[in-house]
């Protein structure tokens, strides 16, 4: 028996979720791939994977061995790449965790200058939800964290800030009007995310008028519609529906084709880090430089935001303005 292969094979039947998937993935039959795991299990004189009619799940021992193969095949990946001289020429299969509203806003509309810049790099992209450390299983995850400092065992490097600003189509602001000031949300149709550890209140700090506002104003807004899925909030309010509270990577395009407009423009409900971050390993595979490279040459590391920057509609910085929690994770990174 290969066991290098069958860890592989192993390893690829859990990403996949399913012994069909994964020998589409590696080009085999479904049979030749249950055959290699059986081997392996019977190797090991131990179950590995749990099997129903519906699903797959590891057992126990099964959860521990696989943490081990990948590192294993980590490890075997990068004796092969360095002895190849892959480190200077960027190639091979870049897994990326991306957060899903990045993904379908921002990084999907850049992949092919960077399939361009890195013809030999195929790219395997998983949307997951908030992504606030790098995951082992990844070569790149894409991170979107508040203002406290980055933390664990990885490397990261920032991308841009972003702001949560408030917006709405221009027929609902026309029909109900536009709010003047946080507390007129009160009287307004609002869009509001239903998502873990999510605040049930908007707080907004800004300059109204040109003057820092001391304390933030919170409002409760009043939801006509919640739900968890922040795309569908933004096609709601792509369709009128209400007020809604977005990233601006979501709405920049919405944002430049007067599609969307923004309100309460002077105040600012919350601000992000955006970074690019991969597992601390002494080796780091040129396709995985490559992709980082690109992401801070792409989204350019700026202390501003990009995104209302080229709508045209950036928030006036308050004094002090994020500078101290941003230091502290950049220092977390050194």
């Amino acid at each position: 028996m290969d066991r290098l292969h069958s860890m592989r094979v192993f390893a690829k039947v859990i990403d996949e979720g399913s012994f069909a998937s994964a020998a589409r993935s590696l080009d085999l039959s479904a049979a030749v791939v249950t055959r290699l795991v059986a081997d392996l299990e019977a190797h090991l004189g131990a179950r590995l994977i749990q099997r129903t009619t519906r699903r797959l799940a590891l057992t126990d021992i099964g959860e521990t061995y696989l943490e081990r193969v990948r590192q294993i095949l980590s490890e075997v990946e990068e004796a092969e790449a360095l002895a190849s001289a892959a480190v200077a020429d960027p190639k091979g299969h870049l897994r990326v965790l991306v957060p899903g509203a990045f993904a379908v806003h921002q990084l999907a509309k850049h992949l092919p200058k960077f399939r361009q810049q890195c013809p030999k790099v195929t790219v395997d992209l998983t949307a997951g939800s908030a992504i606030e450390a790098a995951d082992e299983a990844y070569d790149v995850s894409i991170l979107i964290v508040g203002p406290r400092p980055l933390s664990g065992d990885f490397v990261a490097r920032k991308l841009a800030r972003t702001e949560v600003v408030a917006c709405a189509a221009p027929s609902y602001l026309d029909q109900y009007g536009r709010p003047l000031r946080p507390e007129d949300l009160g009287g307004h149709e609002c869009l509001v995310a239903n998502l873990p550890n999510a605040p049930r209140t908007w707080r907004f700090e800004g300059c109204p008028l040109g003057r820092p506002s001391a304390d933030g104003i919170e409002v409760e807004p009043r939801a006509a519609l919640t739900t968890h899925h922040i795309d569908t909030l933004y096609a709601a309010a792509l369709a009128g529906l209400g007020i809604v509270g977005l990233p601006s990577f979501m709405v920049e395009d919405a944002l430049l084709e007067s599609a969307l407009e923004r309100v309460l423009p002077e105040w600012r409900i919350m601000s992000y880090t955006i970074y690019a971050a991969m597992p601390s390993r002494k080796y780091v595979p040129a396709r995985t430089r490559a992709f980082m490279d690109f992401l801070v040459g792409t989204f350019g590391a700026e202390d501003r935001d990009p995104w209302l920057a080229a709508a045209g509609c950036e928030t006036p910085y308050l004094h002090g303005d994020n500078t101290a929690a941003e230091a502290a994770g950049e220092r977390a990174l050194a």
